[in-house]
């Protein structure tokens, strides 16, 4: 079912609901975040509700946009205008609509520093409602259209605040190397980092980052340090780092590993692609491989941050 309004939204959610055996459904975007490890037999409604609507003052930018917007598009549309704060998160697939839900990020930037309120559709109720920035429980990845509710509230529009006057973010890896850059040469830098590092997706198949970057704390890190003397963190809070999940597969040798016609990539372990015709079993053998290896080399629990839907709906590694 393809939703383009949120008349049509709510036409499809009755319909679902009148279902005698629809156990549940499930809302996609572009898909980029979802791999269906078997087959899924229930209803799959692909949100393309669109548009852009942008305004400003003196101070800042405000724009409305449509869950059904892919996400990129809108990074070039605010560059072109000059409109800074998103080039950090140039070439990040999928939709606007899935932003808020993962908390997308990169470079050093998160969306919920933009966002201003998030539009949805109560599937109970089916009314639209409005969450206020605090009210998303935004935290790495994570929200609560991620956790808390699930289906029960499906994304119509963002509401975002970009300031014209802010500090940019050029401290993270590649952009540390950029000298008083413009947003332009931000964005630039960002798809260029992204296409030497990550596959093509309509070349070879990935959902992106498989596993989220663990965050644990500077007990454990310290400790850590004292055997890998070269292991990689940024800063968290004043007791905890992030640790590069890419640097933990890396180094336990997994870069190029395959199982069957699924395996990491040779240039960035954190991506599992398709070598061909690379079934579900296969990604959850080697997915849960990695995890394994990590727990036990590292004392880390990995968590992936792709979506694993099957039979029975949402699959757990």
């Amino acid at each position: 079912m393809t939703i383009d309004s949120v008349d049509s939204l709510i036409s499809c959610i009755q319909e679902v609901q009148r279902s005698p055996k629809v156990k549940e459904y499930l809302v996609l975007g572009e898909g980029s975040n979802t791999v269906f490890v078997e087959d899924y037999p229930y209803f799959v409604l692909l949100n393309r509700i669109k548009g852009i609507e942008l305004s400003e003052n003196d101070d800042q930018y405000s724009l409305t946009v449509g869950a059904g917007e892919n996400w990129h598009e809108l990074v070039t549309y605010c560059v072109e205008r000059g409109i800074g704060g998103f080039e950090n998160l140039a070439l990040i697939p999928g939709t606007v609509g899935a932003s808020p839900i993962q908390n997308i990020g990169a470079y050093g930037v998160e969306i919920e520093k933009f966002i201003d309120k998030v539009e949805f559709l109560d599937t109970a109720t089916l009314t639209i409602q409005t969450l206020a920035k605090h009210e998303c429980n935004f935290a790495y990845r994570d929200s609560i259209f991620k956790r808390q509710l699930p289906n029960s509230r499906i994304i119509t529009n963002v509401f975002f605040t970009l300031p014209k006057r802010y500090d940019f973010v050029i401290d993270y890896g590649p952009l540390s190397a950029l000298i008083k850059p413009s947003i332009k040469d931000i964005y630039n830098a960002v798809v260029a980092v992204r296409k030497s590092k990550l596959p093509n997706v309509k070349v070879m198949g990935n959902a992106g980052s498989f596993f989220k970057n663990p965050v644990i704390d500077k007990v454990h890190f310290a400790a850590l340090q004292n055997k890998y003397h070269d292991i990689v963190s940024y800063p968290v809070d004043q007791n905890h780092v992030k640790i590069p999940a890419a640097w933990l597969i890396d180094r336990l040798g997994f870069k190029g590993k395959r199982i069957g016609d699924i395996g990491c990539h040779v240039n960035q372990p954190l991506v599992l692609v398709n070598l061909g015709n690379g079934q579900g079993n296969e990604l959850l053998k080697l997915a849960r491989e990695i995890r394994d290896s990590v727990q036990s080399e590292f004392n880390i629990a990995l968590e992936n941050e792709v979506r694993l839907m099957g039979e029975q709906g949402l699959v757990k590694l």
